[in-house]
């Protein structure tokens, strides 16, 4: 079976909005307002471009310049670098399979409560209907449990959809969907973040956003907190950049479009926080309590705190809603079509298969694991747990490992950056390889200490340890297994072409072409 011709941007836009579309997620939306917040209000702002400039972009263009270079998938082109970090490459894969099957039904959630918000369906205790009248949370955390039907179909909707989507290719489907989702996601943010902005009391909320506390700048803490907001919104560390990349044309300017990617990134979580805490300080004026009461974070922000805010709009809440829960809808679905992409260009790199063949396979199969273990009563259990541990242990870790064996072990980043300085308008310089070789490194062993502290001080989220180890530590642990046992094995020839010296292949007829 011969390898079919690599597939191509239409045009570096598409590349652009496909990359911002893959990092604006869901956390931008709910997870940056919040860490800003805790860690020194404006004062935060300093730190966190401090974090994007020395190691946020860096590895950006680290990741773009593999993928253009080797022209491939995580396990391809990192074997293209060196044999041995094709374990890397498949690690990364697996990263992206946990982190797509719990994805996703979130994104389910969203699609329900857009349909809530019509008429608020979550009445006068938006807690109590989101744990028990519609997710029916078990009372103890476990793994098999009933289904629940509500988060079922519109999870299925969202698999068919991503798979739709991904059949259609990188040109006639991602680039396509990406063109729609994220202008669409900007102008209807914009439409919401002004509205917020007119509420009673939103002047009171983005007063305790942007105050700063310059104290905090001392503190160790919140600089890890910056890096880790950086790291964790810049989609780095498991493979989409390299994908992605790896489908550009020839002449590119990847320190350009990392600049690009990650200015327009951070721009979104600004406006972010800028909605978000309006719309908590109309929370703090109609309820009488203080903006630190009523900030929270993660699903207890989208849907706890966001939908009792919407029920105490005196007019035009319905449309808020509809607004705040579509752009959750589509910040999530255009993160999960790049990370499904990165599985799916792993296994046609690896054995040749056709697109549409690999999409109903390994796709459909991502999309059962997803819909057997999510959408029951212990999936907000399992959710929890595995993208905390997957994340923490995952990401960061394999982050870590890619940069310090390209780098340090292999010696290898002269080499990118020679690569990226001849195809790119943006050349990195010196700098760069002092930023990615040392500040990227000694910054995620600090997250990594900082992360292992708290983790043994207590045991996460108040679960047994058992149900931490299974489905906490056993999936970051199960995830690095996969990618040693997926190197040892044997490539199918014509799948893997030119790849004995570190050579990417030549060009394809549709490339020359264009």
């Amino acid at each position: 079976m011969t390898a079919p011709p690599r597939e191509q941007w239409g045009t570096r836009a598409g590349f652009l909005l496909a990359a911002i579309g893959s990092a604006v997620g869901l956390g931008n939306i709910w997870r940056f307002p919040y860490i800003a917040y805790e860690n020194g209000g404006g004062a935060f702002l300093l730190p966190y471009l401090i974090a994007l400039l020395s190691a946020g972009i860096p590895l950006l263009i680290f990741e773009y310049t593999i993928g253009h270079k080797f022209r491939g998938s995580p396990p391809l082109a990192l074997r293209r670098l060196s044999r041995p970090t094709e374990a890397i490459g498949w690690w990364q894969v697996a990263i992206c399979f946990v982190i797509a099957v719990y994805y996703a039904v979130i994104i389910a959630w969203a699609i329900r409560y857009v349909g809530f918000s019509v008429d608020q369906q979550w009445g006068a205790d938006a807690e109590t209907f989101f744990s028990n009248d519609f997710l029916h949370v078990a009372e103890q955390p476990g793994f098999a449990a009933p289904f629940v039907p509500g988060v079922l179909w519109p999870l299925i909707a969202v698999w068919v959809v991503t798979l739709v989507v991904l059949a259609l290719g990188v040109r006639k489907g991602i680039e396509i969907a990406n063109k729609v989702f994220i202008p669409l996601l900007v102008v209807l943010f914009l439409v919401l973040v002004v509205r917020a902005l007119f509420l009673p009391g939103a002047a009171t909320g983005l007063d305790a956003f942007f105050s700063p506390d310059w104290s905090s700048i001392t503190d160790g803490k919140v600089w890890v907190a910056a890096y880790g907001q950086i790291f964790f919104s810049l989609s780095v560390g498991f493979g989409i950049m390299i994908t992605y990349a790896s489908y550009l044309r020839r002449k590119a300017d990847l320190g350009g479009s990392a600049l690009v990617a990650g200015f327009a990134n951070s721009s979104f979580e600004i406006l972010a926080g800028i909605g978000v805490f309006a719309t908590l300080g109309f929370m703090a004026h109609q309820t009488g309590v203080a903006v630190s009461e009523a900030a929270t974070a993660g699903p207890g922000l989208a849907f706890v705190a966001f939908p009792t805010i919407i029920s105490e709009l005196s007019s035009g809440a319905a449309w808020f809603g509809i607004l705040f829960f579509t752009c959750l809808v589509l910040a999530g679905l255009s993160s999960l079509i790049s990370i499904v992409q990165v599985i799916i260009a792993s296994v046609q790199d690896r054995t040749g298969m056709a697109r549409v063949p690999a999409v109903l396979i390994v796709g459909g199969l991502t999309a059962i694991v997803s819909i057997g273990l999510f959408p029951t009563r212990n999936g907000l259990y399992l959710l929890d747990v595995a993208d905390h541990f997957i994340n923490q242990y995952g990401i960061v870790l394999a982050g870590f490992v890619a940069v310090v064996v390209v780098a340090w072990v292999l010696r290898k980043l002269g080499m990118l950056q020679e690569h990226n300085d001849t195809v790119a308008n943006f050349k990195v310089g010196k700098v760069w390889l002092v930023l990615l070789g040392v500040v990227t490194p000694l910054v995620l062993v600090w997250m990594m200490i900082d992360s292992l502290r708290q983790e043994f001080a207590e045991t996460y989220g108040g679960y047994t340890t058992g149900y931490v180890l299974a489905a906490g530590w056993g999936v970051a642990g199960a995830a690095i297994l996969f990618g040693v046992i997926m190197a040892l094995l044997p490539w199918h020839p014509p799948a893997l072409p030119d790849d004995e010296d570190g050579a990417a292949p030549a060009q394809s007829t549709e490339e020359v072409k264009s």
